[in-house]
């Protein structure tokens, strides 16, 4: 066949994060079933510089962009490769495909079929074990060999009906039992010795026949997807297409946030569940919900992270899992251990960041541009130490779309810094404009409100946006991120995409501000935390900008956390205040005049935040949707944890999928899109350009 001639020509190739990509000499050998390069094709008579066994290797076109694919070979090892253009990629993917489908198929005529043979961890005695026979040559061959049906010679495959698809996922679950007794007896297996769960062939075993039940997966579901394109969208009446696991109800998420008691679906049978795996249509009944504050109570969860023992103990999972890992490669998509997470959702984490309300009431009360500026970057640098639980590094949980977190604080007035010096000019919009007041005509509270609010606004990628307001003086901040995570060898980085502003309403001002990255370090030790990265924030109507460095600590000397930075005024170019410190520790602000300040951020008083009861939260509320994983993790229970945590993780997973099949578009409860960000759905200052308004029609 045509299709099967050997092509070879230029392809980028990604070789890691220090050399970044290079252009080598590829040559795909049809006959021998390899990839190979070359560093050129001058050198191409010599030993080719790598070499990839495409049989059962999986070829995929990289959503990144246009240009890019990956080979990925039955053996674990990659290629990332990238093509000068959209055209040459497809001949490059189509040609390697056909190659790997021909090769992968000459294997399976090649073998016995699965009855005839046969695979047993207790079969492999010390003088058989993986560890003492360990072949330098052994190549994808190998790994196919331990066995898999034929259908007989000369028989066509019948199209796939409704019973032949429940067959078939009965003996794909029967398939994924055995995967998982592999697995078990692999890891039942002592951490020393002559064969142990660490030994590199049980891990590529491991690895393999985990990407191997996953792409049976992704095949599995394409079937389903082309029997419901032929029935139209419709199923006979009596049709069950169940999916590959036993799963919770979906009907009432994937109407965006209908009433259910999800919690309580976890812990019932399987069978129950998977009888009501059948999502209704969706609704998009999604309306935003209005906290009351007074139903909120002082949070007496203090969850801290300070224990090593998990992570001493589960040494060889991390193990395991970095044996999987590609530097550089995105993490969003990968499952994390359970022992590594912290007892909280990322929203949670964004409102702890809120934990010095008072500082943040004070920056709208600074008499001056120049004050309001250094009050903010005083509040933004203070924001980071709270955020962190205990000086371990672990891992927020992953907030599933439509997820949602609310809160509050209560700031007494007697604690929050005022200005004797505020001038009368500088309060004239708070002054003319007043939001309706409490219809019941109560006195005025002697405290300060500040209400916040996020939403997981979409899954791929992962973004979050989150809102605070504090009515009585007029100031509320906006802001979405995308956390996008990465391998970096021994350490993880995760960057924070998206921007916030501030409102003063009372001014007339905005802030807008960005974040900055995040690293676990250590992850093979004692995993800790750094920040890194430049922000700048920025206020256009008074020319006031902020500069800041957060420094990771060089290989050789230096400080951990160092932060510096600046306040300058943009049109004279001046520099009003200097910043040096540590953003868990002590900062240093030096004025203009001379003045300096200092913050120990240890001795700050921290404000507990106002959450509602369990009881009278939603089902996807971040508390009461992850509390059967937070009550395992604080008891202890890894297990039960991760069994909750992936019921979660499928669930979501298979909305999904059913929105996909339906072409339904997720609404939304509290964000709207707005460009290339997110903004609340009643932010503050509509409510005041609407009250200020409305004053005006009055008068």
């Amino acid at each position: 066949s045509d299709h099967m001639e050997n092509i070879y020509g230029y392809l980028m190739k990604y070789t890691n994060l220090v050399t970044g990509w290079q252009y080598r000499f590829f040559v795909l050998n049809n006959d021998a079933g390899l990839l190979e390069y070359f560093v050129n094709e001058q050198s191409r008579h010599l030993k080719p510089r790598g070499t990839l066994q495409l049989a059962g290797a999986v070829i995929s076109p990289s959503d990144e962009d246009s240009h890019t694919f990956t080979v990925n070979a039955a053996s674990g090892e990659q290629y990332k490769l990238r093509a000068t253009d959209a055209k040459e990629r497809q001949h490059w993917v189509s040609r390697l495909q056909i190659c790997a489908q021909h090769h992968t198929e000459a294997i399976g005529k090649n073998n016995p079929p699965l009855k005839s043979r046969s695979f047993s961890l207790a079969s492999q005695g010390s003088a058989n074990s993986p560890g003492v026979q360990r072949r330098p040559s052994q190549n994808a061959v190998s790994f196919f060999n331990v066995g898999h049906h034929r259908l007989p010679a000369g028989k066509r495959v019948p199209i796939m009906q409704p019973d032949h698809l429940v067959d078939v996922r009965e003996m794909m679950s029967q398939a994924e039992g055995q995967q998982r007794d592999l697995i078990r007896s692999i890891e039942c297996l002592p951490a020393s010795g002559h064969l142990t769960s660490l030994d590199q062939d049980l891990l590529m075993l491991k690895a393999t026949s985990m990407a191997t039940m996953n792409c049976l997966n992704d095949c599995f579901h394409i079937l389903q997807l082309q029997h419901a394109s032929q029935q139209k969208g419709s199923l006979p009446a009596g049709t069950t297409i169940n999916w590959l696991e036993p799963k919770i109800s979906l009907a009432n998420h994937f109407k965006n946030g209908a009433a259910q008691n999800f919690p309580a679906e976890i812990n019932k049978p399987a069978s129950v569940r998977e009888e009501q795996s059948i999502a209704e249509p969706c609704q998009l009944a999604r309306e935003p919900e209005e906290i009351n504050p007074d139903e909120e109570l002082e949070d007496i969860c203090d969850d801290k992270e300070d224990d090593l023992g998990a992570v001493e103990e589960q040494r060889s999972v991390i193990l395991h899992l970095l044996s999987q890992l590609k530097l550089g490669m995105d993490l969003t998509r990968v499952v994390l251990p359970t022992f590594i997470l912290e007892k909280r959702s990322l929203l949670e984490m964004y409102a702890d960041f809120m934990s010095h309300p008072d500082l943040f009431i004070a920056i709208t009360n600074g008499s001056t541009p120049e004050e309001r500026m250094i009050r903010f970057v005083e509040y933004y640098l203070t924001s980071f130490h709270e955020g962190r639980k205990g000086a371990i590094a672990k891992k927020p949980y992953n907030p599933i779309i439509g997820e949602t977190f609310n809160c509050s604080w209560r700031m007494p007035k007697s604690d929050v810094v005022t200005d004797a010096g505020t001038n009368s000019s500088a309060h004239s919009l708070s002054e003319q404009v007043t939001l309706p007041k409490d219809p019941e005509g109560q006195a005025e509270p002697d405290y300060y409100t500040v209400k916040f609010v996020a939403e997981q606004v979409s899954h791929h990628p992962p973004v979050s946006g989150f809102y605070a307001e504090c009515v009585e003086k007029k100031m509320c901040v906006n802001a979405h991120v995308w956390t996008k995570s990465k391998f970096l060898g021994m350490s993880i980085g995760v960057t924070m995409v998206g921007e916030g502003v501030l409102h003063l309403l009372e001014h007339g001002e905005e802030y807008t501000f960005s974040l900055p990255c995040a690293y676990a370090r250590s992850i093979l030790t004692v995993p800790w935390v750094e920040l890194g990265g430049k922000v700048n924030i920025n206020c256009a109507k008074t020319g006031y900008s902020a500069s800041i460095n957060f420094h990771t600590k060089p290989f050789y000397g230096g400080k951990l956390h160092r932060v510096t930075g600046e306040v300058k005024q943009n049109m004279t170019n001046t520099v009003v205040c200097r910043v040096q410190g540590e953003w868990n520790s002590v900062l240093e602000f030096t004025y203009s005049n001379g003045d300096t300040k200092y913050v120990d951020l240890t001795k700050l008083s921290v404000t507990r935040k106002r959450v509602r009861p369990l009881e009278k939260q939603g089902p996807f509320e971040s508390r009461r949707l992850w509390q059967h994983v937070t009550e395992s993790l604080r008891d202890g229970d890894i297990d039960k944890a991760t069994e909750h945590k992936r019921a979660l993780e499928e669930r979501q997973r298979n909305e999904e999928r059913l929105r996909a099949e339906t072409e339904t578009p997720w609404c939304t409860k509290y964000f709207l899109k707005d460009g290339d960000g997110w903004v609340y759905h009643k932010p503050l200052w509509k409510t005041v350009s609407a009250a200020q308004t409305q004053q005006t029609d009055s008068n």
